[in-house]
């Protein structure tokens, strides 16, 4: 099988990248810069320079391979709504240049999305749009299956870890040196779900290969970790005190970060495992930071 990746030189994508020639597939990866196609190359795939915006860069790219895997996203948050609806057209453009052929589109979304006192399962399905931004990319697969697009969504955890990640916990660690002191929100007991990246990896590769009838899946390697143990371990990597901080100190501490850092996201990925046979088996994401974030 040939499949194209967008994002192909990204932290997420590069690992999709890996997976899939480590599984004897052949790879068409999306890259904005020289430096990009040189990685891509690199890994032993061909490289399509070009903008994810850009409709006829990718239907070059899904006309000459067998399936799609969209990684690419902009993760500037100073416009985020503006990026969630980029991703939007993105997705219903391929899904128009994929409905009918039979080949699976996979588009990426976040677990963060669901946050409902529980652990949420493949089965929930996010408030709109309009409400969370990010639900575009999701609204915008369902749209296209509608019109016959073999579309499937994987939500990914807050953190999606590994050596080299530049998300979320290194965004917390980033606060926490500059304000001297590693903080969660309240008692801390709200949970992050996590995933190593090779893991998360694997499981776009199962959908590509398997073509389920499931269509949602959870990359969920963790269903929860207090965030008060992730600032415990920041704490003792940057020999720093742990606080907690409730209100106006949490945006002190966290600026536009807040929400997250208080985020409620514990998730099931039961239905994920029993429908893919995945098997997570990277380190957890307290080892990973442990080991690779300091």
């Amino acid at each position: 099988m040939r499949v194209f990746v967008t994002g192909a030189s990204g932290f997420v994508g590069s690992a999709i990248v890996n997976d899939l020639l480590s599984a004897g597939h052949q790879v068409l990866g999306l890259v904005r810069s020289d430096k990009g196609a040189e990685q891509v190359k690199a890994a032993g795939a061909d490289a399509l320079l070009g903008d994810v915006d850009d409709l006829d860069v990718l239907k070059q790219g899904a006309e000459a391979c067998d399936a799609v895997i969209h990684t690419a996203f902009n993760h500037d948050f100073s416009q985020y709504k503006a990026n969630c609806e980029a991703d939007r057209r993105v997705i219903e453009g391929m899904g128009e240049m994929l409905a009918g052929t039979g080949k699976p589109l996979v588009v990426t979304s976040g677990v963060g999305l669901l946050s409902y006192g529980r652990a949420v399962n493949e089965d929930d399905l996010p408030p709109s749009s309009d409400v969370i931004p990010r639900a575009a990319s999701e609204e915008a697969a369902v749209a296209a299956r509608a019109k016959g697009a073999d579309t499937y969504i994987v939500r990914l955890p807050p953190s999606t870890h590994g050596k080299g990640d530049h998300g979320f916990v290194p965004m917390v660690i980033n606060m926490d040196r500059e304000k001297g002191e590693s903080a969660y929100v309240g008692d801390g007991k709200n949970k992050w779900s996590a995933v190593h990246r090779t893991d998360a990896a694997t499981l776009y590769r199962l959908i590509v290969e398997k073509k389920p009838e499931q269509k949602i899946f959870h990359a969920v390697a963790e269903t929860g970790i207090p965030f008060r143990d992730i600032a415990q371990t920041i704490g003792q990597g940057l020999h720093l005190p742990v606080l907690s901080k409730s209100g106006d100190d949490v945006a002190t501490h966290f600026g536009w970060f807040a929400h997250f850092a208080g985020l409620d996201c514990e998730s099931s990925s039961e239905k994920t495992r029993a429908t893919l046979g995945w098997e997570p088996k990277g380190p957890g994401l307290i080892e990973d930071v442990k080991e690779h974030y300091f």
